[in-house]
């Protein structure tokens, strides 16, 4: 079956130009099931992966949509509201809008947390025809009357679910009703929990579902490892690993923001050139460990779950989990960081007795057993066995070997 070009679509001829600058071809899945529905004006429900081109799905009908209206936006106004849970996906998000509507007479602005917001209150003084925005620094600006939401005709809800997880569904919720009745609205989430689909039935309307759902839920092109190995010589397993040449573009995820500094600190004073990424660090530091990593200046990016989603950089040849997340999904976030547009990538778990739990969850949710590093299977013993398997890493003093550096 021959693949619809963006021709085929119907996406107009200023933002195919844009797409073919940045060697933009072929849509992908959820773009061929999404455009030509948001395009006719429908209300829509899409339910994918990250990296699976979410943004453009419901970026390139919003961007045509808004350049044929031929509206101006009026001061202080919005024409089109995207709600994305973070800084980072939201500028993100903004970033790529802006880039595919190069062509087109729009203005597009970005306000989120962790800055100051005089630049972004001057943005928003003229009008603006796309606003991209975490929920909190949102309801401030409404707040103090610096931003209307009562003429927006689209809104676009990116990581639903992520919404939830992070308690912003009230902040949703009060912003919804801030917007005008009639509009057109569209919901993207990785999974649907019930209180998203509570949603989604509050704030669209007679929706069209779009499901992309992987039969498999991580990407085929990952190759997913397990070590086993006490917290206590997690470090020094790291550094072994590191050592591999192969390893071009590491991220770490940690579990708290404490942990990421740790490892950070540990893999500089290695001599490793190394960012951390987590809540607790301001939005300047953000973008600037981000930017430092996309452009290779720092080899690794050690991260919590905040760089899990909506985070698209290149040629992430390795993900590590230094520590198992509580949650099995946010597993599945982390490790989509590699293998993006096609390529291939490694993810490698750390795996300490107490997280065999965690471990049995991540297993069940991706439907495979991760190959313990070396090749063998692990034992099913949760603890006993595990500390007699062969690539299980026992303290420095032990005579058991090390597992093998992954390639």
């Amino acid at each position: 079956m021959t693949t619809p070009s963006f021709s085929k679509l119907g996406v107009a001829e200023p933002l195919r130009r844009a797409l073919a600058a940045e060697n933009y071809i072929h849509p992908t899945p959820i773009q061929i099931a999404a455009i030509p529905l948001v395009l006719a004006g429908r209300d829509v429900v899409g339910i994918a992966q990250t990296g699976t081109g979410k943004t453009a799905a419901f970026g390139l009908p919003l961007l045509q949509r808004l350049a044929a209206e031929r509206v101006q936006a009026g001061p202080q106004s919005v024409r089109a509201l995207i709600l994305a849970p973070t800084r980072e996906l939201a500028i993100q998000i903004h970033e790529t809008l802006r880039n595919y509507g190069r062509h087109l007479p729009l203005r597009h602005a970005v306000i989120v947390g962790g800055v100051t917001q005089g630049r972004q209150v001057d943005q928003l003084r003229r009008g603006v025809d796309v606003l991209v925005a975490t929920p909190g620094r949102l309801l401030d600006l409404v707040a103090q009357k610096h931003v209307r939401l009562d003429a927006a005709t689209t809104l676009v809800i990116d990581e639903a679910d992520r919404m939830f997880d992070m308690g912003f569904i009230r902040d949703v919720r009060r912003i919804v009703a801030a917007l005008p009745r009639a509009r057109q609205s569209m919901l993207f989430s990785a999974t649907m929990p019930k209180e998203v689909a509570h949603l989604v039935t509050e704030i669209l309307r007679e929706p069209v579902r779009v499901d992309i759902s992987p039969q498999a839920v991580a990407a085929d092109g990952i190759d997913q490892r397990v070590y086993f190995v006490e917290t206590k010589d997690k470090r020094a397993l790291l550094h072994d690993l590191l050592r591999d040449p192969a390893m071009t573009r590491v991220i770490v995820f940690t579990r708290t923001k404490h942990g990421a500094n740790k490892v950070a600190d540990h893999l500089d004073r290695a001599g490793y050139e190394a960012e951390a990424i987590h809540g607790n660090k301001s939005q300047g530091a953000r973008q600037r460990a981000l930017d430092s990593f996309r452009r290779g200046h720092a080899r690794i990016l050690v991260a919590t779950d905040i760089a899990a989603r909506g985070i698209d950089i290149d040629d992430v040849s390795h993900v590590i989990n230094y520590e198992l997340p509580d949650v099995a999904e946010s597993y599945v976030h982390r490790i989509g960081r590699t293998a993006r547009a096609g390529s291939g990538g490694v993810a490698i778990a750390f795996c300490d007795p107490a997280e065999r739990a965690a471990l049995t969850a991540i297993e069940r949710l991706v439907r495979r057993e991760l190959t313990p590093a070396g090749g063998r299977r692990r034992p099913i013993d949760e603890t006993a066995a595990a500390r007699k398997h062969p690539n299980y890493i026992r303290g420095r003093n032990s005579r058991a070997p090390r597992a093998r550096r992954a390639a």
